[in-house]
């Protein structure tokens, strides 16, 4: 590994005043480290200098406004997401998506900012491979080992993002707040978080020298209640190979309202279903209902040689979060 500099910092402006003075580009922003230092250690990134924000006190918590949204802070962990009593009675979709993201101990260093901005576990993007995301030719995984690749084809890159944070929160159409050198932005999470491009080749927009500084949630329907559904290749503490978020709001407990669904595991960014969305709201809704909601979630599929379990996997666990955020059985 690398020597490195330490600096810890008390603010974003702090962070971003360094990053933007580092023109060689050297230069990352540490929180809980679990993904910076395993990026390190895989040497994918040998930065020559680590701003630490963990000082940074003010971007700690979980506030609700006057208005009913809430505000996560960018170091608020993973475990203080799962404990908050808050989130536990006015977003139950958050604990229940952060309680088997990971072991207890990684959810205790694991920040907000740091889970949305990691970086794929794709083992040729991870492994000693030039790989299309690292500047290479080629996807290696389209025609190589990718049981677990995406099954939506909208990037050159075929791996997909390992954040299960990241779909509830786009289920809730959280924007994340920025801080840069131009000040402050809110930015949609589904804007932050978007497949690779040939001018891009990273997974999120976040500008060189901007630090993410928050969550904001907007305030939820009276009534609304959501779900995380999550299947992985063991019990616990293991990244999804499909999930499932949906956030409802019924009348009478059974006309749909108001939908909001988002997948993870089957595509480069967290999949927002707005076609879905609309095929529910003002619809009674039944587990027929959902069962054809859920076929249209994997319309457009194209599975790769080894991932086609994907697609099923993703219908059957979006009925059951349409039906299980409904109150009804499954």
């Amino acid at each position: 590994m690398r020597a490195f500099e330490h600096r810890a910092v008390r603010s974003a402006e702090e962070a971003v005043a360094a990053l933007q003075a580092d023109t060689a580009g050297e230069t990352s922003v540490i929180a809980g480290g679990a993904e910076l230092l395993s990026l390190m250690k895989a040497n994918l990134i040998a930065p020559a200098h680590i701003i630490d924000l963990k000082p940074a006190r003010e971007l700690r918590g979980v506030s609700v406004a006057p208005d009913g949204s809430v505000r996560i802070g960018a170091l608020t962990t993973l475990a203080d997401i799962e404990r908050d009593a808050t989130l536990a009675a006015r977003l139950p979709i958050l604990p229940a998506a952060v309680r088997d993201a990971a072991t207890p101990q990684l959810r205790n260093m694991a920040t907000v900012g740091g889970n949305l901005m990691q970086r794929n576990r794709c083992w040729y993007f991870r492994g000693p491979y030039d790989c299309w995301l690292k500047g290479g030719d080629q996807c290696f995984a389209r025609d190589g080992e990718n049981k677990y690749s995406a099954i939506f084809d909208e990037s050159p890159c075929v791996a997909v993002h390992p954040s299960d944070l990241a779909p509830a929160l786009l289920a809730l159409e959280a924007s994340v707040l920025v801080v840069g050198p131009q000040g402050e932005r809110a930015v949609a999470l589904g804007d932050l978080l978007r497949p690779p491009t040939a001018e891009r080749r990273r997974e999120t927009t976040l500008g060189g020298a901007e630090v993410i500084v928050a969550v904001s949630i907007p305030a939820q329907p009276a009534g609304a209640h959501g779900v995380y559904l999550k299947l992985m290749d063991r019990q616990a503490w293991a990244y999804a190979l499909v999930s499932a978020a949906a956030q409802m709001t019924l009348r009478d407990g059974q006309l749909v309202e108001r939908a909001r669904l988002a997948l993870g595991g089957v595509a480069n960014a967290p999949r927002r279903l707005p076609a879905v969305e609309a095929a529910l709201e003002g619809q009674t809704l039944t587990p027929a209902l959902a069962a054809q909601a859920a076929e249209q979630a994997v319309a457009g599929a194209t599975p790769l040689a080894h991932n086609g379990y994907k697609v099923q996997l993703a219908r059957e666990l979006t009925r059951r979060a349409i039906l299980q955020a409904a109150g009804m059985e499954w």
